[in-house]
């Protein structure tokens, strides 16, 4: 039997505890015991490794499948949930959210990724420290909460973001529109899936209700609740986000409009003066007062009356 995929196996208690084990088929299982094992569903021989614990192909083809998004299915030997977590390793997006695929039967749990999990490292620290869950159910539900509280670690920064751009809106500039870019593409990436994962929680909250008690399945529903509300606070974000940049977008076209009226104020002001001096500047015979020393200082003082005069009418029509 080829084991390379087995990332973690642990034999839990049933008392919130749990050891590493190398060799399950040595291990005696009784009533209280659980076997979970931790797959990286990429690694060599993970598929022929599930079929060698009993799944079908249908179900180990669902665990190792390449793509998938958040659902769950109930099959006559236990329930196979794809969930979509936090991406929380160096040097990754947290929008390129990490696949988890959940096995789920009586005594028996497989759990496979393609990359790292902080839920299931956090899972495995509670099962050393004698904290972890202590049946199937419980160990369902606490993974969930586990990969809720990231996904609302996450969502809440983004809201903190967006709220620092609207307590600045003067902060204007390309490098905040790029910002806001990029927290409105991480919103939509995010949201992707979450919606779905949202629907598969609510299908199994309303799944046969043979593997998660009552207290579990009330447990269940407050994380239904609680994603739902990230939807929520998801849209809100995305929309938040269009008004921000829409209220930018208006004040440089406002600043835009302004430094335009300034320049036609301007151009209006010396176009009159530019054609008396290109008259006056002519080099032809004829010209007015080329033999008058006081030439200069009348044309000089008809250029300012005329600048004049044309703001004086500017501000009679309040163009100024």
């Amino acid at each position: 039997m080829s084991t390379e995929c087995i990332v973690h196996q642990f034999l839990l208690d049933g008392n919130g505890g749990g050891m590493d084990i190398e060799h399950p088929e040595q291990v005696t299982l009784n009533e209280q015991n659980i076997l979970w094992t931790h797959i990286e569903y990429g690694r060599p021989g993970a598929f022929q490794w599930l079929e060698e614990q009993g799944l079908s192909e249908l179900e180990a083809e669902s665990l190792t499948r390449i793509d998938t998004r958040p659902r769950i299915r109930s099959f006559n030997k236990g329930m196979l949930i794809l969930l979509r977590a936090i991406n929380l390793n160096p040097g990754a997006d947290q929008e390129d959210m990490v696949s988890i695929r959940i096995w789920i039967t009586k005594g028996r749990i497989i759990t496979a990724r393609q990359r790292r999990v902080a839920s299931i490292q956090d899972m495995i620290a509670d099962l050393r420290q004698q904290n972890g869950p202590k049946t199937e159910g419980e160990f369902l539900t606490t993974l969930i909460e586990l990969i809720m509280d990231y996904i609302a670690d996450t969502v809440d920064e983004i809201e903190e973001n967006i709220s620092k751009h609207e307590e600045l809106p003067e902060q204007n500039n390309t490098t905040v529109q790029h910002q806001l870019s990029a927290l409105r593409r991480k919103t939509a990436i995010i949201r992707r899936f979450l919606a779905p994962q949202r629907d598969a929680l609510d299908a199994l909250y309303r799944a046969p209700r043979n593997l998660l008690a009552q207290q579990e399945l009330h447990h269940l529903h407050e994380q239904t609740d609680r994603i739902i509300r990230f939807v929520e606070d998801l849209d809100l974000a995305r929309e938040r986000t269009l008004v921000l940049q829409e209220e930018m977008r208006n004040q440089i076209a406002e600043q835009q409009n302004s430094r335009t009226y300034l320049l036609s104020i301007v151009a209006t002001v010396f176009l009159p003066l530019g054609v008396l001096t290109g008259v006056f500047g002519m080099n032809v015979a004829g010209l007015p007062g080329t033999e008058d020393s006081f030439a200069f200082i009348y044309v000089s003082a008809g250029m300012l009356i005329t600048a004049l005069g044309i703001i004086i009418f500017m501000r009679w029509k309040h163009w100024l």
